[in-house]
């Protein structure tokens, strides 16, 4: 199956299973949201006692205090969590593999996540040469005075820490948008249009405050990877392009001891804004075009059913 060949259930419709019925995306986003809580609340609570043992100083808040690099990464681990919950979700309540979340294939094509990568460094090193460039020509650097260089000892281990644990952070962060909410809504509308915008307007606000700019970019950046996602059928490209945006700004903010600032792409100014509307449209083109040439599967065959064991507690779900 080619990407324009045999009709099929394109990725947005996964959901949309022999078990549905209308409340179930409904509860399962619910039984998401919960879970999530509990299980971001299990990090930090094993970390606190971890530390505890280990006699790490406390902080402000009263949990043990593991400083910039171990601390970044337990924010980056609680956001990972996402992963597990949304397959939680699907499995438990939809009652279909939670590989149906990461492709039509019912699994994370770990090959085609390495092509989307590979386009996805260049195209992130040409937004931040393209952003620069407009900064200089506009005399407006939008950003303060970064720090001094933290030396060797202190960037080398937080950027072991951000290449384990960035990947899974941004993953998380696809899995609940363009994956959970993508299928969600996708599940009681065939047209794209609608799973697009609330996945799109959701990713915007996880972000924080911000300006017109930096959720316009965000706004961008949602629709053209969740219309990716369904045209190559998986997470993939959006995977690959989150993963590698995000290791390459962060490893610049702990290059200059900078991993606690709170600063997102909300944030960001026109120039960032003006750069990506060059660039992501070439990334979503390349791609495409990639998925064509390599034949990728884009459909599933049949609706997405499972033939999983009952879950436990079923009996007390609505009917």
């Amino acid at each position: 199956m080619t990407i324009t060949d045999e009709p099929g259930v394109p990725f947005h419709r996964l959901a949309r299973n022999e078990a549905h019925r209308w409340w179930r995306p409904v509860l399962g986003t619910v039984v998401l949201l919960v879970s999530t809580a509990v299980a971001v609340a299990v990090v930090y609570a094993g970390a606190d006692v971890v530390g505890s043992i280990a006699r790490r100083p406390v902080n402000e808040s009263g949990m043990s205090d593991w400083g910039d690099i171990a601390g970044f990464g337990l924010d980056l681990l609680a956001l990972a969590m996402l992963i597990p919950c949304v397959f939680f979700a699907a499995w438990w309540v939809q009652r279909r593999r939670p590989g149906t979340v990461s492709s039509v294939q019912g699994r994370l094509r770990l090959r085609w996540l390495g092509v989307c990568a590979l386009v996805a460094v260049p195209t992130i090193v040409l937004l931040l040469v393209g952003t620069n460039l407009l900064y200089a020509l506009t005399g407006d650097y939008g950003v303060e005075e970064s720090g001094a260089w933290v030396g060797a000892g202190a960037f080398i281990p937080a950027v072991l820490m951000l290449l384990v644990l960035v990947p899974l952070q941004s993953a998380g962060e696809e899995y609940l948008c363009r994956g959970w909410l993508l299928q969600a809504v996708g599940a009681y509308v065939r047209p794209l249009w609608l799973p697009l915008a609330v996945q799109a307007v959701v990713f915007a606000a996880m972000h924080g405050d911000g300006t017109p700019w930096g959720y316009a970019d965000l706004l961008l950046y949602s629709i053209a990877t969740g219309w990716l996602t369904v045209r190559t059928g998986g997470l993939e490209a959006a995977i690959a392009l989150h993963a590698v945006n995000n290791l390459v700004g962060m490893a610049g903010a702990a290059a200059f001891g900078e991993l606690d600032a709170t600063d997102t792409v909300a944030g960001a100014e026109w120039q960032f804004l003006a750069a990506d509307v060059l660039l992501l449209p070439v990334y979503v083109a390349v791609i495409t075009w990639l998925a064509r040439r390599r034949h990728l599967v884009t459909l599933a065959p049949t609706p997405a059913t499972t033939d999983l064991p009952e879950p436990p507690g079923t009996a007390l779900q609505p009917a």
